[in-house]
């Protein structure tokens, strides 16, 4: 407890037997024109003079009563208050009587004129509270009552500011392992542990203070209920205090049989969700077999029906949750609605575009793919966006729309045995025998290591140009991410091999007729590194 605290308290314990032998006009009154027609004994509200009596004005009626009650002995308070009806003229009344002395007169005018109750029922409520009251100012003239009432005061704030003490002695080694774990996990990275023990560490800072301001409220009711001048005031906050846990207790009694509807319909939610998972795990290791269900579309189906499960188990239990009924919950549903429909027209394009990916299977995670200007293997292909890597190791993240929108070129999904295809083109003339360029691009891709040797290169005679001939090489990549890094070797051993056997990489262009034909010798058709075939 701060020293600001226990000031405080100390000061109230001091204050209160002055607080006791105060005057009653010194309490705390109704506002001033009432304050003087209202009867008050020992700080407890007895009568409201509302009627002028027989030229006698409610201030004064109520002052003669105060007159005559402070004029009895202290003996005099213990004793028996009578209340006898009486007539005057017209005016029916109920005189309260105490040792055959009259203290006022409850006339049926002076009655609340809205409520008009019973004049009977009236004048005895009305002696209750004058006995009530002149028994607590008998006991706020007793010096002995007054001790007692301040040490048990005493003793309350004593074992108040120990359990004060006790708290915050806990409150402080709590918070110094909490900090000392913090501590150590913010050595490495931030984790959901970290992020519990910030809750934690919250959490008992205001679990103390919720503590500290629960002692608090019960020392204050229970010192104020010590003394007769501010009995009624502990009393009233003693009472407040087990309304509002009796109110507490009704509402979780009401809302229990709710909470087991929701308990139950939670719990067949995930028993359904585990009977999913272990029909789609079947499926997905082959030991199962459903029409319509492909090992690419298991993923995104399991996560699409549980979704549905738990949306159709909230919409079941909603109706069940405690105040579901209210106005503020009423609102809320209208807020997240406003916002749902205001912000899902994308959200709901980018999801249904990627349902459409998944169940066309255009591509998935793994697959070398070509979308639009955009070149990579695609590393993620989620429910808004479908991300690449492309040869630079650069991220691209590419809409659902806009893939669904553009043309897909998968390079992997029919060559996932035989490797990526790649391919690399090149001119040569006429006079170079077709054999042996052939065999010479073969040669430079069997020397280069990114390319796999099964299946073996392939050469293609793409087309027959006025001055040369286009050849194509087709190999197969190990890994797609190195394809620069293998080009740049393919690239060099063709440099190598058409240098080592003394062929020029040249497309010649003619601008009049050769003075010899461009034709190769059928004895020249099959130099090295091209083998000889037997039609020669």
């Amino acid at each position: 407890m701060t020293r600001l605290a226990r000031l405080f308290v100390l000061s109230l314990l001091l204050l209160l037997p002055t607080l006791c032998n105060a005057q009653e006009a010194t309490a705390a009154s109704p506002p001033e024109n009432l304050a003087e027609r209202t009867l008050e004994v020992a700080n407890r509200q007895v009568f409201e003079f509302r009627a002028t009596m027989f030229d006698a004005s409610p201030e004064e009626r109520a002052q003669r009563a105060r007159d005559r009650i402070a004029s009895l002995s202290r003996e005099d308070l213990l004793a028996t208050v009578y209340a006898q009806p009486v007539s005057l003229g017209n005016k029916q009344g109920v005189v309260m009587v105490l040792k055959a002395q009259p203290l006022f007169v409850v006339y049926q005018d002076d009655l609340d004129p809205v409520e008009n109750p019973p004049l009977a029922e009236e004048a005895k409520r009305v002696q209750q509270r004058l006995t009530d009251a002149l028994r607590a100012r008998h006991e706020q003239l007793s010096a002995h009552r007054l001790a007692i009432g301040t040490a048990l005061a005493a003793g309350a704030t004593l074992g108040y500011l120990a359990m004060a003490l006790l708290f915050a002695r806990g409150q402080r080694r709590l918070l110094a392992r909490v900090i000392w774990q913090l501590r150590e996990r913010q050595r490495g990275k931030l984790s959901w542990h970290w992020l519990l023990l910030t809750v934690e560490r919250y959490g008992v800072m205001l679990a103390h203070l919720f503590a500290q301001l629960a002692f608090a409220y019960l020392w204050l009711a229970f010192v104020l209920q010590q003394f007769p001048y501010t009995r009624l005031w502990g009393l009233k906050l003693g009472q407040s205090l087990i309304n509002l846990l009796l109110e507490f207790t009704s509402d979780i009694l009401d809302a229990t049989p709710g909470l087991i509807t929701i308990a139950l319909i939670l719990l067949l939610t995930r028993l359904a969700v585990h009977g999913l998972d272990f029909v789609f795990t079947a499926v997905e290791s082959g030991r199962l077999t459903l029409p319509g269900l492909h090992p690419d579309t298991i993923g995104a189906t399991r996560r699409l029906l549980v979704v549905v499960l738990w949306l159709f188990a909230l919409i079941i239990a909603y109706p069940y949750l405690p105040g579901s009924h209210s106005d503020a919950f009423k609102g809320v549903s209208v807020f997240f609605g406003l916002m749902l429909t205001l912000g899902s027209a994308g959200i709901v394009n980018q999801t249904m575009s990627g349902l459409v990916l998944v169940y066309s299977r255009a591509l998935k995670p793994g697959d070398w793919v070509h979308v639009g200007d955009a070149e990579g293997q695609v590393i993620a292909l989620g429910a808004l966006s479908t991300k690449l890597v492309n040869r630079l190791k650069q991220e691209i993240t590419l809409p659902n729309s806009v893939v669904v929108g553009g043309k897909i070129v998968n390079s992997t999904r029919l060559t996932n045995d035989t490797g990526i295809p790649f391919t690399t083109k090149l001119t040569i003339g006429y006079d170079t025998p077709w054999r042996q360029v052939q065999a010479m691009l073969e040669l430079a891709a069997r020397r280069t290591a990114g390319v796999r040797s099964e299946p073996p290169a392939q050469v293609n005679q793409l087309s027959l140009q006025d001055f040369y001939i286009e050849y194509e090489l087709v190999v197969r990549l190990a890994d797609s991410m190195v394809r620069n890094e293998v080009l740049t070797e393919l690239h060099s051993h063709i440099l190598d091999v058409f240098n080592e056997f003394g062929v020029q990489i040249m497309s010649p262009h003619y601008m009049a007729q050769p003075q010899q034909d461009v034709v190769v010798p059928p004895a020249q058709w099959s130099p090295p590194p091209a083998k000889p075939t037997q039609d020669l």
